[in-house]
């Protein structure tokens, strides 16, 4: 358990830290990416691909962060909000002007081999969308 907390910690850290190099390497190749209200991406390329993306769209920090695990460490799961700016418009969404946003969100994950082998993002569309459009 403690080893999958310091796993998801480790991968937020660098997700805040802006580290993607360390980010992507925490997964495995064979990674599923359930996006949030959307479809699954499968791989470590395809993750990464996804990654470039958002972050030309959007500058995030993760704060208030709760990380739980199974006892096995096979799973864990993450609670957090999402402090946020709009950086760049993004197709079928809002106009981008630079919004800020704060938006709680959550996520699971299956672990395997000391790598992440699912994350499955949840936020509220509506309420981002709805932040953003002020």
């Amino acid at each position: 358990m403690e080893q999958a907390i310091a796993l998801i910690k480790r991968y937020y850290q660098a997700f805040n830290d802006g580290d993607m190099a360390t980010f992507i390497s925490l997964l495995s190749d064979d990674v599923i990416h359930d996006i949030n209200q959307g479809g699954r991406e499968c791989g470590k390329e395809a993750f990464a691909r996804f990654m470039e993306k958002m972050n030309y769209h959007y500058k995030e920090q993760l704060v208030d962060m709760v990380i739980m695990a199974n006892a096995g460490g096979s799973r864990a799961a993450a609670e957090f909000v999402v402090l946020g700016e709009y950086l760049n418009s993004d197709e079928g969404l809002p106009e981008a002007r630079g919004q800020k946003y704060r938006l709680p969100a959550g996520a699971f994950f299956d672990i395997r081999d000391g790598k992440i082998a699912r994350v499955t993002n949840y936020y509220n569309l509506q309420d981002w969308i709805a932040q953003v459009s002020q």
